[in-house]
């Protein structure tokens, strides 16, 4: 996709005074859902005046302003032209066989409209300049010539739905940006050069399912920095009543307002029997006894398999103890044991006990899945009797507790994700503990990936109905299925995913489990297809829109408080909190990362016997590279917050959350004051213990920050200091963050902040958070 850059030449003038109205859009508008502004968004104006040459015969356009002409775009190798019409306000002209070409004025921008005449793709614009501000996760500002840039970025291509958080681009020209706004937010990709200087190109392919031929931009200039970058694109978006903000989500929820100054937690509690409920002695007895061969048959087909399973079942056959691992490995299978259907068989439970019957009287294969868990629970009891604890205390001291603990450190809100439904509907009063303490607490959901067989170890990826793997997966031009996550399955099209996601939701919440917040995995990632299955052809549009409507189903039908993955901004509107815009998942085809185990680099594996998996619980450094444009303050810009403040509360990936990377805990702490971030933690027993002195240390500041930033916009944002690592940002009219980043004292604007501090202003109040000596106490 690279391409010779040739010589300006502009053989037309069009000189043009442009001052501000709104045109249509290249595609039609997503439909509306039921989250929708109701308030007026005032915006205020921030383009520049400014006139445009363009040469048809090249596509190269200039922008002029005082006399100095900054290219827009980069000239394309030089076409056959025809259809060529020029008016006061407009110029059209058509490559034949090619694309319609449409560049008319509007008061206060130039509407590019490129349709289809016979492409099946087209590359434009081609830009070139002295640095950008990019909507990667939060923002990102990338000087041209940057080292870092350039060897992160050379020769690759990114998809724009999934991987822009918002649809625009800027292209700094000294003391001014050329801002382009995209109005056709899919089938695009962008591709960089970095030879000399990072450069990309824009390309839009033209899928013959969509009947929709058509791209386009609009194209501002303003004053060079993010407060002026963001405001034609927050025009945009305005106009279309898409900013959705917080307070009046929480009109039809008022459970939102439990996600102000609320760390984000994910509790590691997935095993109902611990180690903690069990008498090892009286356990080990008892498995030679039919238990353990009846494990070994029970779990064989499953993902994980049995076979390590059998093999400590030997080893403990000729000794007279057990070691740590083996009882990893027997609770393990027990708790795996525990959520299958198939668990109950008269022969291995003889004696179930009267409750137990009566569920067996109601037939097992139509019990729903939290009353089959009670089920097994009391079967398993029922052989293991005086081994174990009373039922009702089983898995409670990781769980139940953990949230008594965390309530009466005096941690007011939070939200509390479980890695998977199976663990609430496994222990109803872990969920009925975190929401009476007035915490949010969720499953994780996912409808992205099915699997042809169902497995009770991803259950995420299993649907009752067997025609869904068949006749509802995506299928690629080449009639080629997509694979799933992991490469294992496909993915499901969401326009007919919708009777299974009711099926689903109706069967986790039909004995009242507690839950009152969802998450839903990809929906925000902009991870969309064009299906072209003959059966079921679907657009990208198409796709997303049936997103919407899922997260939608969340929030309006569930009345839950609703997040997804990533949070790309076309979702804003719908849910309320997003886990990706601010650190992104880093290095994902990195083997050093993600295979070599062997690598310091390594993340850690997504599997635990017990406990948090290394994945998400295992601190790690990362390489340099990746330090410097995933996470150097240096780079990092609030364009998405100077948008969104008040609208939708983001935080990191969970598998990135605020101490995975080793050596940045306090960098962390500080980007999440300055850009009122929730901390992103993962917790079972052991965390907590290690954890809670910093994790305290650290709410006690930004908790009543964040209730109050929340509700406001981002009103402003400075960098303070020629290597950009103090920074100040501003909430409102009296609310203010100053961060140093850097490793020395600094004095900015009377005050004197100490290395790796901030200092807190809200009126004439003044705090002082010293996150190093936070960071040290891990």
């Amino acid at each position: 996709m690279k391409k010779q850059l040739t010589t300006l030449c502009v053989t037309s003038m069009l000189s043009l005074s442009l001052t501000g109205c709104w045109g249509s859009a290249a595609t039609q508008p997503l439909p509306t859902i039921s989250l929708q502004s109701t308030e007026p968004t005032a915006v205020k104006a921030a383009v520049e005046q400014f006139q445009f040459d363009v040469d048809p015969e090249t596509f190269a356009l200039v922008l002029m302003k005082n006399g100095v002409r900054m290219p827009a775009s980069l000239p394309l190798p030089k076409a056959e032209v025809t259809n060529l019409v020029k008016s006061k306000h407009a110029v059209k002209w058509t490559y034949p066989n090619k694309v319609n070409v449409s560049i008319e004025q509007k008061s206060d921008y130039l509407d590019i409209r490129l349709e289809s005449a016979g492409a099946e793709q087209f590359q434009w614009p081609s830009v070139q300049s002295d640095n950008y501000m990019l909507p990667l996760g939060e923002g990102k500002n990338i000087p041209a010539s940057d080292a870092n840039w350039r060897e992160f970025l050379k020769d690759q291509t990114l998809s724009w739905s999934e991987s822009f958080s918002m649809d625009f681009f800027a292209l700094g020209k000294n003391q001014l940006s050329l801002v382009y706004v995209v109005t056709n937010k899919f089938n695009n990709e962008i591709h960089f050069d970095a030879s000399p200087n990072v450069a990309f190109q824009f390309t839009h392919e033209f899928p013959s399912i969509n009947s929709d031929k058509s791209y386009g931009f609009r194209l501002y200039v303003t004053a060079n920095d993010p407060q002026n970058v963001v405001l034609p694109y927050k025009n945009y978006v305005a106009e279309q009543g898409k900013i959705v903000t917080l307070k009046e989500k929480a009109k039809l929820n008022p459970s939102i307002s439990k996600l102000y100054g609320a760390p984000q937690i994910y509790l590691w509690s997935e095993s109902i029997l611990t180690d903690s409920d069990v008498k090892w002695p009286q356990l080990r007895s008892l498995l030679p006894k039919g238990l353990g061969s009846w494990l070994v048959k029970l779990l064989a087909p499953t993902t994980d398999g049995s076979a390590e399973l059998e093999q400590v079942l030997k080893q403990i056959s000729n000794q007279d103890f057990m070691d740590k691992y083996q009882k990893k490995v027997v609770l393990t299978a027990l708790n795996q044991a525990l959520k299958m259907r198939e668990f109950y068989t008269q022969a291995q439970f003889p004696n179930p006990g009267e409750e137990a019957r009566k569920l067996i009287g109601m037939g097992v294969d139509k019990l729903s899945e939290e009353k089959l868990y009670d089920l097994n629970k009391l079967l398993l009891k029922s052989i293991l009797l005086d081994a174990v604890s009373e039922l009702a205390d089983w898995g409670q001291s990781d769980s139940t507790q953990l949230i008594k603990d965390m309530r009466e450190a005096g941690i007011e809100n939070a939200w509390l994700g479980l890695p998977n439904w199976s663990s609430g509907l496994m222990n109803p009063q872990m969920v009925s503990e975190g929401s009476k303490n007035g915490y949010l607490i969720a499953p994780y959901d996912s409808y992205h990936s099915i699997h042809e067989k169902g497995d009770p170890s991803w259950n995420t990826a299993s649907f009752p109905d067997p025609t869904l793997y068949e006749n509802a997966t995506v299928t690629r031009k080449n009639n080629t299925k997509v694979a799933g996550f992991l490469q294992r399955g496909r993915k499901l099209n969401p326009t007919l995913a919708m009777p299974s996601v009711k099926q689903r939701v109706s069967g986790i919440m039909q004995d009242g489990i507690s839950f009152n917040s969802w998450f839903v995995d990809c929906d925000a990632t902009g991870e969309i297809y064009d299906d072209f299955s003959p059966a079921h052809p679907t657009t990208q549009q198409q796709d997303l829109q049936a997103r919407l409507e899922r997260l939608d189903y969340f929030a309006t039908d569930k009345k839950m408080v609703v997040g997804s993955e990533g949070g790309n901004d076309f979702a804003s509107s719908v849910i309320a909190f997003a886990q990706g815009i601010e650190s992104p998942v880093i290095a994902w085809g990195d083997p050093d990362m993600r295979d070599q185990k062997n690598s310091p680099y390594y993340v850690g594996g997504y599997y635990a016997k017990d406990g948090i998996p290394e994945r998400y619980g295992k601190p790690v450094p990362i390489k340099p590279l990746y330090e410097k444009v995933y996470i150097d303050p240096a780079y990092s810009v609030p364009l998405y917050k100077l948008i969104y403040n008040d609208t939708i509360i983001t935080t990191n990936h969970w598998e990135w959350g605020s101490y995975k990377i080793k050596g940045e805990e306090a960098d962390r702490m500080l980007y999440e004051l300055l850009y009122n971030v929730p901390p992103l933690y993962h917790l079972d027993r052991k965390a907590w213990d290690k954890d809670k002195a910093s994790m305290l240390g650290f709410l006690k500041v930004w908790s009543p920050f964040h209730r109050e930033a929340v509700s406001r916009q981002m009103s402003g944002f400075s960098v303070l200091t020629e290597d950009r690592l103090v920074q100040s940002a501003q909430y409102g009219n009296d609310l203010k963050v100053i961060a140093n980043f850097s490793d020395k004292q600094v004095t900015v604007a009377g005050e004197v902040i100490s290395a790796k501090s901030a200092v807190l202003y809200n009126g004439k109040e003044r705090q002082v958070f010293d996150a190093a000596a936070n960071a040290k106490l891990l």
